[in-house]
């Protein structure tokens, strides 16, 4: 099955998750799985949330992040992946100084 993501409809997000700015997404969801072509622009944040009823994986497709994760933080850049297991908590933030961080985001209902 092909998800062409340049057919889907991008929408703002303003403040997603209590975070900062708007977080742009255009999405595929089937009831089972949500999977999310995601865009932050300077400054902008997915406030921290927990997953308790899923998990999530978020690849770094171009741009610069920070996570907050279970108290810690990652910083993770092009072609590496987040993982976020059901039970914990994370954020995203883009902590790049001049580019859009891009990313996919999959949430598998479970």
């Amino acid at each position: 099955m092909v998800i062409d993501f340049n057919k889907l409809e991008e929408v703002a997000n303003p403040q997603f998750k209590g975070g900062e700015g708007e977080t742009m997404f255009r999405t595929f969801n089937d009831g089972m799985n949500k999977i999310m072509l995601g865009r932050l622009e300077e400054g902008c944040s997915i406030g921290y949330h927990s997953h308790e009823t899923n998990s999530e994986i978020i690849y770094i497709v171009s741009g610069d992040a920070r996570c907050l994760y279970d108290g810690g933080e990652e910083t993770l850049s092009a072609g590496q992946c987040h993982y976020c297991p059901k039970g914990h908590s994370h954020s995203l933030i883009n902590a790049g100084t001049k580019a859009p961080l891009v990313f996919f985001a999959i949430v598998p209902e479970q």
